[in-house]
């Protein structure tokens, strides 16, 4: 994300869009009753009085729109905001949607902006120029690819092996190799670093060719073994601590590594505390050192106070992504949750 201009006297911060990580970041920073303003298509107001007017045509217009409903739409690389028009050349009063995508810059006016709403933005600006990560989780038998995001993982290719199983273990197809290695070259973005894992031998007889089709993607490639394949080994990876600094320095490792630190405390009975009631008490104690809370319960508006009593108390906040693994076990354990500083009787 870039900011293009800010406007503290009218509220306004000029956003432009790079990435589909940044459409998530403005699904957290975009509340209800914010203004949105964004070029749009719609069709022109009818001009004539016949009973069946013509279907005018969509022109397009740069309209302001008081949200209503945000949804993000990561399948279809867009984020739809629907509201009521109150700025634009027509149909003031009406409703539209907005359906933001990469490549288009937004206005998002607010009364206030909070301090965790303006550290989304310098946040959104920081992940930007972050790498993500690009995995292929494989064995034998069957190759996932996905993309560490910022708002999840995404799974974008399975690959399986024709002949596979118990009896051809050995017998890996001539085109299994050479079809991964297509599809990471497809979905492969400069400077987003590969990283290959799996059991077995089949990570390095793929990478062996990888440097010979693609060796710019595969000649800084990083290999690492792993118990499991698919999704699980990329989770099993993420939450071992093992990885380069690239794979550790990731948003997506940072938050699996602090929940795991979480769920690994609960169950020594170590210094945590789980649930609004406790995290705000070990607040009140100054006791946080870091505090974990899901997004959902950031755009629910429900964690601020708590959140700004942490950073007072020169605690560290991470807002964990519910579409994670660790922002699916967070959300199991409520939600929120604090590393402490010490244990509280």
């Amino acid at each position: 994300m870039r900011v293009l201009h800010q406007d503290r006297g009218t509220g306004e911060i000029k956003m432009m869009i790079e990435t589909l990580d940044d459409l998530w970041h403005l699904y957290n920073i975009i509340d209800e009753g914010d203004m949105i303003i964004s070029v749009t298509f719609r069709r022109e107001e009818a001009k004539s009085d016949k009973i069946r007017a013509e279907r005018a045509e969509k022109k397009r217009m740069v309209l302001g729109v008081r949200a209503e409903k945000i949804e993000f739409h990561e399948t279809e690389s867009r984020l739809r905001i629907l509201g009521v028009i109150e700025e634009g050349p027509q149909d003031v009063g009406s409703y539209h949607t907005l359906n933001l995508a990469e490549g288009d810059a937004v206005t998002v006016r607010k009364v206030e902006w909070t301090p965790l709403k303006l550290e989304r933005v310098r946040r959104s600006v920081e992940d930007a120029r972050r790498p993500r990560l690009l995995f292929v989780s494989l064995d034998n038998d069957e190759a996932t690819i996905a993309v560490a995001r910022q708002f999840g993982m995404q799974e974008v290719a399975r690959i399986y092996a024709s002949g596979s199983g118990k009896m051809y273990e050995q017998k890996v197809s001539d085109d299994f190799y050479p079809e991964i290695v297509d599809k990471v070259r497809q979905v492969a973005e400069p400077g987003v670093p590969l990283v290959v894992l799996g059991p077995g031998f089949a990570k390095e007889a793929l990478v062996s060719l990888g440097k010979e089709k693609e060796p710019e993607l595969f000649g800084r490639a990083h290999v690492y073994h792993t118990g499991q394949t698919g999704m699980a080994g990329i989770h099993e990876l993420m939450k071992s601590g093992i990885g380069s600094e690239t794979v550790q320095g990731s948003r997506a490792a940072q938050e699996t590594k602090a929940v795991e630190d979480v769920l690994e405390r609960i169950a020594k009975d170590g210094p945590v505390a789980y649930g609004l009631a406790d995290v705000q008490r070990a607040a009140m104690a100054g006791a946080v050192d870091t505090l974990l809370v899901l997004d959902t319960e950031v755009r629910k508006g429900s964690a601020e106070e708590l959140m700004a009593a942490v950073e007072n108390g020169r605690g560290n906040v991470m807002v964990v992504s519910e579409r994670f693994e660790a922002g699916k076990k967070l959300e199991a354990i409520g939600g929120i949750a604090a590393l402490l500083r010490y244990r509280l009787s």
